[in-house]
């Protein structure tokens, strides 16, 4: 390539714009890799993280080679940043893993698990106690790309609701929307245990 254009060219713009391209890849491969062992794809991420290196050696090959460039630096640098938020743009768009939504209200609850419910989302209901009384704890597990359906559920049945949302590393069982996986799932009764080992149903709110 360095032959088709002139040496000053190559070195000063052609060369930084390669080393800031391939830190964007390598570094958006990294973000998802990251993302999927948080989210246990085991079997994904090794491959990824394959890529990932295999592209990392190609631009720090090209920094290492061409020391006296200072542009380089700041190409290498911006690729990192850019490739960061470029990763987790796209996890976004990917909407992989699955979330329990936790939502805590004191009145309407019926009306919410009933929109729950006709959605085709799984719904348990438990009591707790609360700063000013008794409340009602609704707990349903989601794929996180349906996380803004049900908060406008939420919403629209109590606009004052508490909600709060947590990954869930690994679910089964239950009841989901029809096509979601039973290997990526985690036991409703396992999650109320959790819930009462930790003390959550004492006075929230």
């Amino acid at each position: 390539m360095a032959k088709l254009i002139s040496p000053e060219l190559f070195s000063w713009f052609v060369l930084p714009l390669l080393i800031f391209c391939s830190r964007i890849i390598d570094v958006t491969i990294g973000t998802i890799r990251i993302i999927f062992v948080s989210r246990g794809k085991k079997h994904l991420a090794p491959i990824l993280g394959f890529f990932e290196v295999l592209v990392w050696i190609v631009a720090i090959s090209q920094v290492m080679q061409n020391l006296s460039n200072f542009v380089c630096y700041f190409a290498y640098a911006a690729g990192f940043a850019t490739g960061t938020y470029v990763g987790i743009i796209i996890e976004e768009k990917l909407a992989i893993g699955t979330l329990v939504v936790r939502t805590i209200v004191d009145k309407n609850e019926f009306e919410l698990k009933e929109q729950l419910a006709n959605s085709g989302f799984g719904v348990t209901v438990v009591d707790a106690e609360g700063k000013n009384g008794d409340v009602k704890i609704i707990y349903t597990v989601i794929k996180r790309k349906e996380l803004q359906e049900v908060i406008r559920i939420i919403e629209g049945c109590n606009s004052k609701a508490f909600y709060s949302i947590e990954d869930a590393r690994k679910v089964s069982q239950g009841i989901f929307r029809s096509g979601t996986s039973s290997g990526d799932r985690t036991s409703i009764f396992n999650l109320f245990r959790i819930h009462r080992m930790s003390g959550l149903n004492k006075k929230m709110k």
